[in-house]
């Protein structure tokens, strides 16, 4: 028997990515208003695992992930994957851009599991989301920013926007920074399939990411810092130079 084409592993993981999506949707409207926090977290944790089989993407974790207290993360930005991947290793309260809410089913999902929307060329709303995140990470919560604002294709760093890390200083709560990189499994190369930049759409990064071979995603948590006297720009320059030595 012939060895399975790409294209039809891709179509095949499609179609089951899809009724996973759907499933999580149904599990979102059904279950989480009966579930504790630390339920939901794990059903998140769970559901997000599946999803990266079902998609044939590895998981590699290096370094320990908070799981007690409050903390922000900061992690660099290279695909619509990294939200899922980081959920899958631990999941935390993302801040995403408002334009993922028309995102077909993937906004009703991400929606759900409790991510925190802000427009990002609103002055006006950073304010308010810095508020509000300083209260989320004040009752406890971990909260997660892409503080590059876009994507990047995964070979450095863009400069970091400052703004969301005043909440936490005000909020008096340390920062993990997160590297994330998509490497092929054996090797350890660099993996371009997830890259989500430039023109490309949504639609055509997924597909790239479901034909793709030996993908492995790797999350690296570093060493937590806390502010100690820094504004945020001080702040988010150290942030970005620790995290432009792991990348």
């Amino acid at each position: 028997m012939s060895p399975v084409r790409p294209r039809t592993v891709a179509v095949w993981r499609m179609l089951r990515a899809t009724a996973h999506v759907v499933h999580g949707i149904w599990i979102i409207r059904t279950r989480f208003d009966r579930q504790s926090p630390e339920q939901i977290e794990a059903t998140v944790a769970q559901w997000s695992r599946d999803m990266l089989r079902i998609m044939g993407v590895q998981l590699e974790v290096r370094g320990q992930a908070p799981t007690t207290g409050p903390c922000l993360l900061v992690s660099n930005h290279i695909s619509w994957l990294d939200i899922l991947v980081i959920n899958a290793a631990q999941p935390v309260r993302f801040v995403s851009k408002a334009d993922v809410l028309r995102w077909p089913l993937i906004g009703q999902l991400v929606a759900g599991a409790g991510t925190l929307f802000i427009e990002r060329e609103s002055r006006r709303d950073a304010l308010r989301m810095v508020q509000l995140m300083a209260e989320r990470l004040q009752a406890g919560d971990r909260v997660a920013v892409f503080p590059e604002g876009t994507t990047g294709d995964g070979r450095g760093l863009l400069p970091f926007h400052p703004n969301l890390l005043q909440s936490a200083i005000a909020a008096d709560a340390p920062i993990v920074p997160v590297a994330l990189r998509y490497v092929k499994a054996n090797s350890h190369e660099r993996h371009d399939a997830p890259v989500f930049v430039g023109t490309t759409t949504l639609v055509a990064s997924i597909w790239t990411t479901l034909r793709a071979r030996e993908l492995t995603a790797v999350v690296h948590y570093t060493e937590a810092q806390t502010a100690e006297g820094r504004d945020r720009r001080a702040w988010a320059q150290d942030l970005h130079n620790a995290l432009s030595r792991v990348v």
